[in-house]
């Protein structure tokens, strides 16, 4: 038996135990074009990753669930993998011709493909983003709203890491650039996947050291200090900026 992850757009197909079907073929056809992706065993079960073909009927007592939303349903390593199946399908549909020559690419190993002209290798690439919880003497904590909120909720600075860009002068960069704040003490918090296409979100925590804030207001909506007995809506615990929130709240020294 095999464990199948299938994706139709952004959203995972799950069985009626909430879980991705297992099955000894493939619950639905792949779409044209589309490589079926091998990954991983586990629990005793070889798994595969595919892409819905579009119009397919969903199969009998199935549903599909957006990736984000079946965090809240899925044990966390069957989520990881459905993390790691998205991302390889995403690699693989924007991955099908060579950027040297322009030849088709074909599958060299489960992560790597290879031009079938000038043989040019490739693998999944993934986009690093930090993301930082700043706090200050008056122990509250700095929170933005990113234009690209689809709701009303307040998170954290982050941004990507450019190229020749450390992780700290990246975290550095992006909070000048945002707010017009200098901060000190940068210090490692966490890392998460973050499969919104193909990310590494890598978390910290840093101290306000000066300046006055002034917002981006090309990325940011608003944004202010907050005190954990007056905090706005937060995300949701998908993600790695609910995990620092949720570390600040939960420190009282």
């Amino acid at each position: 038996m095999s464990r199948w992850y299938v994706f139709s757009g952004d959203a995972l197909l799950l069985d009626a135990d909430g879980r991705p079907p297992r099955s000894a073929s493939t619950p639905v056809p792949p779409a044209a074009g589309h490589q079926v992706m091998v990954l991983p065993e586990h629990d005793g079960d070889e798994a595969y990753a595919l892409c819905a073909a579009d119009g397919e009927p969903v199969p009998d007592g199935m549903a599909y669930v957006s990736l984000r939303e079946s965090f809240y349903q899925l044990p966390r390593p069957v989520y990881a993998m459905a993390a790691k199946a998205r991302e390889l399908l995403w690699w693989d549909a924007h991955s099908r011709y060579c950027g040297i020559c322009g030849a088709p690419m074909a599958m060299h190993s489960a992560i790597s493909k290879r031009c079938t002209a000038c043989g040019h290798e490739v693998w999944p690439t993934v986009q690093t983003a930090i993301i930082v919880a700043v706090t200050r003497d008056d122990d509250s904590l700095l929170m933005v709203q990113s234009r690209n909120f689809k709701r009303d909720y307040m998170g954290l600075v982050a941004g990507f890491v450019e190229t020749g860009e450390t992780l700290e002068e990246c975290v550095r960069r992006e909070v000048m650039e945002e707010t017009g704040l200098s901060i000190r003490d940068i210090t490692y918090f966490g890392s998460q996947a973050w499969p919104y296409p193909c990310g590494l979100m890598v978390g910290f925590k840093a101290r306000y050291a000066g300046g006055e804030l002034v917002l981006q207001t090309s990325e940011l909506r608003k944004g202010g200090w907050y005190r954990r007995d007056a905090m706005p809506p937060i995300p949701g615990k998908v993600s790695l900026a609910r995990r620092l929130i949720d570390d600040f709240l939960a420190d009282k020294s």
